[in-house]
């Protein structure tokens, strides 16, 4: 099969006119469904239909006549017995398209979950206790549709970002002794490093009482849970709260301890039941044609994170594939002007082949898992790689570029959507992603609270997204080392040893591009992550175009990776961050606006392919003069300077320069600071906007003076910067900055910029700790040690 790219543009207008029509059909043929319609009835206006799968029915027979057609629900919740199986016999054309619609002004609820009529009665200390029906098993609670806490300790705190709560004790043996039968609970921990979150289902406690459990696949870079971040949930005997809930499904008795002003006996209560409430399920050769979903508010959907098992090639992730709205071999069809509110799993699912697909004027908030996330076949990739120290050799490496197969999401749009507070359970979450798919356009979308990247692409298949006129903030609230755009590029080339790669792409210049066939642009668009970097290109992150970017607070960094263009940008409060550069990487930085100096970690001057006509700027600065600053760390930047940019009106974040500003005779162009994030009245009405305080940056906790040790020359590693960088979990470990080849030590393996982490079995988190430092390095050679050298342990004898 011959890859054929199309151009960005054009995909914006062909998305533009084909999924524009499944908005607006033309008048057609109409099938009515009530709450209290009956199954028996004509579907009329005055006649209609009880359920959906019967709607169904009827629209297959309605829609042989080739006009449109509206199936229209009356206002109500409709509690889903099995999920709602869309195939191609449903399909409608183009002249004729299908649309599922709440009818006007009416709210309609699709559930995956059931209506409980309960007879409650008091417990102790504040729950109460209610019989459900025999064999009903569920792990969401919604109370007035609100969903409650599954028992947990420590309680829930929403003014703590990690979990809403966490302790160091909550599986520790001492824990676990107030529990009788802890079998069928949850400890959920962060990764090691803050890269995600992982989770376990409680086995039950062996017999010296230690708590057993089995789990902890929910990411793709193994570790063990997490020392601190950690809590346990589904426990009875941690039922202590307002808010709190356990089902006993041996008795069938849920218990609840209801908040104030909370009376159960008018309460709503429901349940989910369901993992996916409408799935699009179509084939390459026989898709899901033109059937759109328009209205409706999605909810009551089961939590999925015991199932997030399939690792994506090389990226930090695995995967549920599956989605309260499921499409998968599905053309020209949408989800728009749609609710989908507190769902267990991923909201949208867009899975392996599909086509034209649109997410437009919804709103996805509180989702167990991802907001929207495109997901192709790993069987489309040539030459795939799972594991992040996976290698194959040069000779082994398919060299055809693009994909293997048609089976990936392309050419699809999420437009003007609102987007926030996902990752629930989910940690290795995102708002909107893309793995293994091509020409993914995220546009006038406002995205925020996030627990990792607002939005992440995984690899370089096949590339040709764009992301554009968004507002991203608030991320990486949870977790560590990322940013609120995140990206990976370990695609088939790719080595973590940064020599390696120079070597293998020296030899064969044209394999960073053989996934990544189309840039991937980022334009247009407001950034904000304090926890982070506001624009994150990772491990083999490549091809790349970065323009008219508000960059809020936490600049822009770009690891290892090829040909990326970054120019007219604005990093507020922070700058450039390049990290671990190839050579010649290609890279463009020009005509950007920095506030502090470069912020560089092991990258060779001279940098990239051009660094100039950029401006530092300095509020103080009465005149321009030269950038030396700039021009030391590049080795370029000839023609920067440092100046007053002149900006509009910082304080409401109009970061436009006024005329005379020295920055536009450098060539840097204005762009328009009131396009960002949702345009639909009914979004915008309460989408929230970052802050625009600049803030101070938190000066370092450690020193990171050079310091002699055994002849060589160490140094803590300090920052954020450095423990991205190196792969750290944290700030710990010792660099080695310099050590003579004739060292005993390098004799042995060790080696400059690998970073020290054991000595002799001792754990080496400062030069302090290392033995004999205080005697300014004067000792005998260790017997052993372990270092970290591209983000791997490398354990050495002597």
């Amino acid at each position: 099969m011959t890859y054929s790219a199309t151009s960005v543009s054009s995909f914006v207008m062909l998305a533009g006119l084909c999924l524009g029509g499944l908005a607006t059909p033309a008048t057609g043929k109409e099938i009515y469904v009530a709450t209290s319609g009956d199954d028996a009835a004509t579907g009329a206006s005055d006649k209609p239909l009880a359920t959906l799968a019967h709607a169904q029915a009827v629209a297959r027979t309605a829609k042989k006549s080739g006009e449109p057609l509206t199936v229209i629900l009356r206002g109500g919740t409709y509690y889903l017995p099995k999920s709602l199986v869309l195939t191609a016999e449903d399909s409608g054309t183009k002249e004729g398209p299908i649309v599922w619609k709440a009818a006007a002004g009416e709210s309609v609820t699709v559930s995956g979950g059931m209506l409980l009529a309960l007879k409650w009665e008091p417990y102790k200390d504040g729950i109460f206790k209610a019989q459900v029906p025999g064999g009903l098993q569920t792990d969401q609670l919604y109370v007035n549709g609100a969903r409650q806490i599954l028992a947990r300790y420590p309680n829930f705190d929403p003014n703590t970002n990690i979990f809403n709560g966490w302790a160091v004790d909550c599986v520790s043996k001492e824990r676990a002794a107030r529990w009788a039968d802890p079998a069928g609970g949850f400890f959920h921990a962060m990764h090691s490093g803050q890269w995600g979150g992982f989770s376990y289902l409680i086995k039950g406690k062996d017999a010296a009482g230690n708590v057993e459990y089995t789990g902890g696949w929910q990411g793709n870079r193994r570790s063990n849970p997490h020392a601190q971040y950690r809590f346990v949930e589904n426990i009875f005997e941690e039922l202590d709260a307002p808010g709190e809930w356990f089902l006993n499904t041996k008795t069938s008795t849920l218990y609840f301890y209801p908040p104030q002003g909370v009376d159960l006996g008018t309460a709503t209560v429901e349940v989910a039941k369901l993992r996916h409430l409408v799935e699009f399920r179509g084939l390459e050769q026989a898709p899901v044609k033109w059937v759109s979903l328009k209205g409706i508010t999605f909810r009551h959907t089961l939590r999925t994170f015991m199932e997030t098992k399939e690792p994506l090639l090389r990226s930090d992730w695995t995967i549920y594939r599956g989605g309260a709205v499921f499409f998968n071999g599905a053309e020209d069809c949408s989800l728009e002007d749609s609710f989908l509110d507190q769902l267990g799993g991923n909201a949208v699912f867009v899975n392996n082949y599909n086509r034209r697909i649109a997410v437009r004027g919804c709103r996805i908030e509180k989702a167990g898992a991802g907001g929207v996330m495109f997901v192709g076949d790993p069987n489309a990739v040539r030459s795939p790689l799972f594991e992040y120290g996976q290698r194959q050799p040069l000779a082994a490496i398919d060299k055809t570029p693009g994909p293997k197969t048609n089976n990936y999401p392309a050419d699809c749009l999420v437009e003007d959507c609102l987007i926030t507070l996902i990752g629930r359970v989910e940690k290795q979450a995102t708002g909107v992603g893309m793995d293994m798919a091509a020409r993914i356009t995220v546009r006038y979308c406002s995205i925020y609270d996030m627990p990792r990247a607002g939005i992440n692409i995984g690899d370089g298949c096949w590339g040709g997204h764009v992301v554009e006129f968004c507002d991203i903030f608030d991320t990486v609230k949870e977790t560590g080392d990322h940013g609120s755009f995140n990206s990976w590029g370990r695609d088939r080339y790719w080595l973590p040893g940064i020599e390696d790669v120079n070597k293998l792409v020296a030899a064969n210049p044209t394999l960073p591009l053989l996934d990544m066939v189309e840039p991937n642009t980022l334009r247009n668009t407001r950034w904000r992550c304090d926890h982070g970097w506001d624009i994150d290109l990772d491990d083999g992150s490549s091809n790349y175009r970065i323009y008219n970017n508000l960059c809020l607070n936490g600049g822009i960094k770009n690891r290892e990776g090829y040909n990326r263009t970054v120019q007219n940008n604005i990093m507020v409060n922070n700058s450039f961050h390049p990290h671990v550069w190839y050579a010649p990487s290609g890279d463009v930085f020009s005509r950007n606006i920095v506030f502090t100096g470069y912020r560089p970690v092991r990258v060779a001057q001279p940098w990239g392919k051009e660094f100039d006509y950029n401006l530092r700027h300095d509020p103080a600065a009465v005149s321009s003069s030269p950038a030396t600053e700039l021009q030391k760390a590049s080795g370029r930047d000839e023609h920067s300077i440092v100046a007053n940019a002149m900006f509009v009106d910082p304080s409401v974040g109009d970061y436009r320069v006024k005329d005379g500003s020295p920055a536009l005779a450098l060539g840097f162009k204005n762009f328009a600071m009131d396009q960002f994030g949702v345009r639909k009245p009914e979004l915008k009405a309460i989408a929230r906007t970052p802050s625009f305080a600049t803030g101070r940056e938190a000066a370092p906790k450690r020193n990171g003076s050079v310091q002699d040790w055994l002849g060589m020359k160490v140094r803590n590693i300090v920052g954020q910067g450095e423990m991205s960088a190196y792969g750290l979990p944290g700030e710990v470990g010792v660099l080695i900055v310099e050590i003579p080849a004739d060292h005993v030590l390098a004799k042995a393996g060790v080696q400059k910029n690998d970073v020290i982490r054991k000595v002799d079995g001792k754990k080496i988190d400062a030069v302090t700790d290392l033995p004999g430092f205080k005697g300014k390095g004067v000792g005998q050679p260790p017997k052993a040690m372990q270092v970290l050298r591209n983000q791997a342990n490398v354990d050495i004898a002597f």
